[in-house]
């Protein structure tokens, strides 16, 4: 995988990730409470099942950037 291509799944993750974020309006004051709150708020049990991948993927995807990125500054 290259940068470019993670930013670009990333990007469609965010999407997807704001499009149920409004749906279920979703308003979770820190990062911590985000899947308490969606939990709490989600009604249909394959859109929880979603935001739960999509965060688990999103998660994954910028590990992977950071340590692709830290990767490349350390062979410069």
């Amino acid at each position: 995988m290259t940068l470019t291509t993670i930013r670009q799944d990333l990007e469609k993750l965010s999407g997807e990730m704001l499009t149920l974020i409004q749906k279920y309006n979703l308003d979770a004051t820190s990062s911590l409470d985000i899947i308490s709150t969606a939990r709490q708020k989600i009604t249909d049990p394959k859109d929880y099942v979603r935001f739960l991948e999509l965060s688990l993927e999103g998660r994954i995807l910028g590990e992977a950037a950071t340590a692709l990125e830290e990767a490349t500054v350390k062979d410069d």
